[in-house]
Formats: C-alpha cells, structure tokens, sequence
C-alpha cells in the first residue's frame, strides 16, 4: 500500500518541543528572504542565481512540470526554495534519531516576519544550526539582545551551536585574481564576487569565535574519477565523535575555509580538512596550501556548557549530491553526547 507523504503545512507559529533528553535541532537561515529573493537581476555579483539561471545551467534538470512557473517559483526566490528543499533529507533523518521535527526558522521569512536568535527559539533547541547565507551586501547583523540569550543559551549542559558560514568569493578589488578564483571554483551559477556573511561574521566576532570564512575553494577528488578526496580526520582530538565512519564531506565547488585568527588549542581543535584541487590555480594554493579547514570544534569553556562546531551547510543539503558518509555525519551530529 502506497503511503502518502505528510501533509505540508505554512506560515504557522512554531510549537514547542517536550524536553526528553534527546536533542531538539533547528536550523536558522541569516538571510532576509525578501531582501535577498528581490535582488535586481541584472546585478552580477553578490547576489544568488534565478532560477532561470539554474535552469540553463542544470539542464534539462529542470525541465519536468513540476519545475515550471505554474508549480514552482521562476526569479531568485525559486533558488531559495531550492536551498529550503535540498535540507529535507537531513531533517528527516535527523527526526528519526531525535523523535523531534527539525525546526526551521529565517531572519526575515517569506511572508514578511523577522524572527531573531532568541528565547522564543532556543528554549525547545539544542543544537542551533545557523546557516550563514546572507550575503555581506546586506548589512545584517547579530543584536546585543541576540548575542546575550545565546551566551544564556550555551550555559545549559547539553547545548551545541553550529555556525556555518558559507564562502567569501572573489572579496578583492584585483579583478584579475577574482577571475583566478572563479575559474578555480568553475561553478557558473556563482559571480566573480560572491560574499558571505555579515551576520554570521557579527556573531562570531561578538562570541569570541576566533574564525573568519575565508575564499570558495575547490576539493580534491579522487584521480580518475567525481568522487570527494578523502577528509583529512584528526580523530585522537574528536571527543564529540563528529567523526565516527565519516571518510568523506560533500563536494562543493566553493567551500569555505575557516581560518583560523588565534592559534589551533585545546579550546579551538581543527578536526576535519579537505584537500584543494591542486589542477586549478588559486591565490591559497599558490601561498602553499594543500588543505583548508572544514570542520571545527570549540569545547565548552569558563562559563559555556555548551560545544561550538563549525562545518559548512552544504554538508546538510543534498543539492550536489550525497554519501552514506555523509549521513553518518548528521547521525553523529544528531545523537551527539
């Protein structure tokens, strides 16, 4: 017998999870929807991709009913929703190991309300995913009443915030070197300069994270085939178990590094790094690279009870496909100790 999918549902006030010792997880999108999803078109850089554009690109992906503009949105907004859906997956194998629905919530939603990181969200959460998406063009920014319920937050036992700010493309004057970049990422969906995120990187400074999403860098492969090159674990220093049967992270063409702005401690332990496309020149590179940082873990510390992780939310998205690998990541981080 067929079984239907649930119902979808909309536009609703979220409705508080019961404490049951398993993890309650939501995901917070930094974007303002509107602001983002009304960007002018003819704009080249710092914007995201219409879905038109993905369309040509992706072809003939795209081409089915179901993606046409009676069924599905056609501007920059259609790519929105393509972020929203590629994190289903993720939620619902994370609902499955928690017996919680993940909540998801944006800066600023569709229908026009801005919700901030507040009491209202994080008294039925515990882990906070906040995926940094808004480009640095729109000036949003973590408040002073944002920042201190999330210093309360972390003070509970059992609390993980995961920040994930997506990658700084091309944030040079030289035009030269924002043409190596994009030739590097070889991604045509995404402009010579493409910056991300002034939230996130207002949040960060504000809690003493001592990190900066630094370039869009491309993954090493597997020679003679698509597959992701192995992750570059550190597991002697993965007390979490972040880690436990995870080889490989996705592939992206534009990942992020997080640099580090103080050095790596028993505070700040870089658990995870992926190595770089050495076939495709990059200023990174150049300087000697071979890795950059994908996955970083802050124990709790003084007075935060809770963890700090940091790993890019492509991770959480099946938009450029997926891996069992990658799967035992959402586990782990969704059982998480």
């Amino acid at each position: 017998m067929h079984t239907l999918p649930p119902a979808r549902t909309y536009n609703q006030s979220h409705v508080a999870r019961k404490h049951d010792r398993r993890r309650r997880m939501s995901i917070y999108w930094t974007w303002s929807y509107p602001w983002e999803s009304q960007r002018d078109a003819e704009e080249l850089d710092n914007r995201f991709s219409t879905m038109t554009e993905v369309r040509r690109v992706a072809w003939p992906a795209y081409e089915t009913p179901e993606w046409d503009e009676a069924n599905f949105l056609q501007g920059i907004a259609g790519t929105l929703e393509l972020f929203h859906r590629s994190t289903l997956a993720f939620q619902e194998l994370a609902g499955e190991a928690t017996g919680h629905p993940v909540a998801v919530f944006q800066r600023v939603d569709q229908a026009g309300y801005k919700q901030p990181i507040d009491e209202r969200i994080l008294a039925d959460t515990d882990t906070m995913m906040v995926f940094g998406l808004d480009h640095v063009l729109g000036q949003e920014e973590a408040q002073p009443e944002e920042v201190a319920a999330i210093r309360e937050w972390l003070k509970r036992e059992g609390t993980c915030l995961l920040l994930a700010p997506h990658h700084d493309v091309g944030f040079t004057d030289d035009m030269q070197q924002r043409e190596v970049e994009y030739q590097h990422h070889g991604d045509p969906l995404v402009p010579r300069q493409q910056r991300f995120t002034a939230y996130m990187r207002s949040l960060m400074t504000a809690l003493d994270v001592p990190i900066n999403n630094k370039w869009g860098l491309r993954p090493a492969v597997v020679e003679g085939t698509n597959n992701i090159a192995p992750l570059t674990a550190f597991r002697d220093l993965d007390t979490p178990r972040l880690l436990d049967n995870v080889t490989t992270f996705n592939f992206h063409p534009h990942l992020p590094h997080y640099e580090l702005i103080a050095p790596e401690s028993d505070s700040v332990r870089v658990l995870g790094r992926q190595r770089i496309d050495p076939n495709r020149p990059h200023p990174f590179t150049e300087a000697g690279n071979i890795e950059f940082n994908a996955l970083i873990w802050m124990p709790p510390a003084d007075d935060r009870a809770g963890d700090i992780v940091m790993v890019d939310s492509t991770n959480f998205t099946t938009l450029f496909g997926g891996t069992d690998s990658l799967k035992n990541l959402w586990h782990n981080l969704a059982t998480m100790k």
